[in-house]
């Protein structure tokens, strides 16, 4: 690897061979390892969200589906707030909402805002661009819903993990913060260098990451149309945020798109966490790089939600 992951990382390794999984097998994996990130035991490593916001598990109906949502509120404020809609990591065929209270909470309490996680239709039952479709209708579903949300429909971001920084790329409206994201969905994927210097990481195997493509993008998709570093025109993108990990096989992939949205005129920046493994973000409990990662997300989001009035 490209440095020495923390240690308590080691207990995260992923031995299985998704690769080699069968459908049905995949699913089981994906629900018991969702069951495990969803319990209070494993908040000691995936943090403890913050007592100042209320979390609240509800619905919303969108054509020929329900999707769960996961509401961040803070807990001392009745007036309308900017909405940040997140979005979970796993490859499109894994992840839960959940992983993300620790965050989530945070930057509800101390952006303030509205912070809503999806629990988007994963693969292999539900292929991209289905995941995809779920984002970007439940954006614009709660900015025009905004007034029944508590929302102002003008201060609107996206976040992305992972995967879910794919979806976040492509739903961006007034700013965007993408970690750790999933940029290409082609072929050339692992072919990044960070992919094979970090192949030994213990958050991310290759095989997870080849049994990603197999199952989430089907033959009859395009993969350059959920992948945005191989988009021909980023133009018009909003402010831009990117937290990579050095340690992660997907930095290089998020190093990519932060020159191409430069290449084509966005406001972007990147932050690169020296000590830092994938999903470092869901499990502060694991790796202390995720508290200045979070204030950083933090300040960004609230630069551009709650902009201070020139004089």
């Amino acid at each position: 690897m490209r440095g020495k992951a923390p240690l308590g990382t080691r207990i995260l390794r992923d031995t299985l061979d998704w690769e080699a999984l069968t459908g049905e097998e995949m699913i089981a994996a994906r629900e018991k390892a969702n069951r495990v990130a969803s319990s209070r035991a494993a908040r000691i490593i995936t943090g403890f969200p913050d007592r100042r916001a209320r979390i609240e598990a509800t619905s919303i109906d969108l054509p020929g589906r329900r999707l769960t949502l996961r509401v961040h509120r803070p807990k001392d404020t009745g007036r309308k707030l900017p909405l940040v809609v997140s979005f979970h990591g796993g490859g499109f065929f894994a992840g839960t909402a959940a992983q993300n209270d620790w965050l989530n909470s945070r930057l509800a309490a101390r952006c303030p805002a509205v912070v809503v996680s999806v629990e988007y239709r994963l693969a292999p039952e539900h292929p991209l661009p289905q995941p995809i479709d779920d984002g970007y209708d439940t954006v614009v579903r709660l900015v025009d819903d905004a007034a029944q949300w508590g929302i102002d429909p003008a201060a609107v971001a996206v976040m992305g993990e992972s995967a879910g920084g794919t979806i976040a790329g492509l739903a961006a409206l007034r700013a965007q913060v993408l970690i750790y994201p999933g940029t290409d969905w082609t072929a050339s994927m692992t072919e990044y260098p960070s992919v094979t210097e970090n192949a030994d990481n213990p958050t991310l195997s290759v095989s997870r990451l080849r049994a990603a493509r197999k199952v989430s993008v089907p033959p009859t998709l395009d993969p350059r149309s959920v992948s945005p570093v191989k988009f021909d025109n980023l133009a018009g993108l909003p402010p831009t945020l990117v937290v990579t990990a050095a340690l992660d096989p997907l930095a290089d992939q998020g190093s990519r798109y932060l020159e191409r949205l430069r290449e084509d005129g966005t406001d972007a920046r990147l932050t690169c966490y020296p000590r830092a493994t994938h999903t470092f973000l869901s499990t502060p409990g694991l790796v202390p790089a995720a508290r200045p990662a979070r204030r950083e997300i933090v300040a960004f989001l609230r630069s551009h939600l709650h902009p201070v009035p020139r004089s």
